[in-house]
């Protein structure tokens, strides 16, 4: 179990150069991953049920004692992504399955891979996971009134199969996860080192059979303002994220924690459900979102944890002289 460990952290320190190859080799040669397609949704809730086994009682205690940061951070993730998808949509004057694709991802709860961005930047981890832990929650409910407001008129929104869908996706393998963690904490606790390695390998794949799925309209002309756009929605997101949690006066650690949460979308539910509900056209602004935010994320982390560790560098001295 420790080489699992050991290779599932050499994959999480490469993961954004990994995401990139391996797109691009889909890219080039889709028939790696055709038959992968018909099955993103169970790579999803292999996620998460992975992620409901790492949940315990203190997560959702922590919920309850500290509400306030985590209900505003859960409605500015809801708020913010959804409504910036809209302005884009309208700036770039996208339509059909395009301007559904961008909403739907910017409908989407937080990404999975936002804790570790608030891990490497120094950020309060434990409420990540909280906004992270509710937003996944209250998605069937919010993923498919967020698309009838503000998708409905670009296409037709299938309402009870998304709400069916995502309770399906994202609530039972949570539940089940949570639920055998209860049951089975000691033999659950060793196997959970693993998990980030088969969370990875299954964003991974998902992100084949989308590029796969995609690969002859991923780049074309009447594609390719996706990527601006795509690119706009992840760093607004920061920027807004970011300032919404400084308006209310958030410390330094929550403010890294709610910027990569707002940000950073649960964009492989995206491309599932958009492979499953739309056009093909739907899932590329997902896939180029999941491809995206994880480099953004990784270089604004680092920036941060740089920043940080300058700082208390630069203090240092002075608290030395000082004594």
């Amino acid at each position: 179990m420790d080489k699992v460990e050991g290779f599932g952290k050499w994959v999480s320190h490469w993961f954004t150069l990994i995401v990139i190859i391996w797109a691009a080799f889909n890219y080039f040669v889709p028939a790696t991953s055709t038959a992968i397609i018909p099955n993103t949704s169970y790579l999803l809730g292999l996620i998460l049920f992975g992620m409901g086994l790492t949940l315990q009682g203190e997560d959702f205690a922590r919920i309850l004692k500290r509400p306030l940061p985590v209900i505003l951070g859960t409605v500015a993730h809801y708020v913010i992504m959804p409504l910036i998808a809209v302005v884009l949509c309208k700036i770039f004057n996208l339509q059909g399955a395009t301007a559904a694709g961008v909403i739907l991802v910017g409908s989407c709860p937080s990404g999975t891979s936002s804790s570790v961005m608030a891990y490497l930047a120094g950020g309060d981890v434990a409420l990540d996971v909280s906004i992270e832990t509710l937003s996944t929650l209250l998605a069937p409910l919010a993923l498919p009134g967020l698309l009838v407001l503000y998708a409905g008129k670009y296409v037709p929104i299938p309402t009870q199969s998304l709400f069916t869908s995502t309770v399906k996706i994202v609530l039972v393998p949570i539940i089940l996860g949570v639920v055998i963690h209860t049951l089975f904490r000691k033999q659950v606790d060793t196997i959970t080192r693993a998990l980030p390695l088969i969370s990875q390998a299954a964003i991974l794949l998902i992100i084949g059979a989308v590029v796969s799925a995609n690969h002859a309209n991923l780049f074309t002309a009447a594609t390719a303002i996706v990527i601006p756009v795509v690119m706009l929605h992840n760093l607004s997101g920061y920027a807004l994220g970011y300032g919404f949690s400084h308006l209310i006066r958030l410390k330094e650690p929550q403010r890294k924690a709610i910027t990569f949460e707002v940000g950073m979308q649960d964009s492989s539910l995206g491309a599932t459900l958009a492979m499953a509900y739309f056009a093909p056209a739907a899932a590329i602004p997902s896939t180029l979102f999941s491809i995206w935010h994880n480099i953004s994320g990784s270089v604004l982390s680092s920036w941060w944890r740089g920043h940080s560790e300058k700082a208390a560098t630069e203090k240092t001295p002075e608290a030395t002289a000082a004594n």
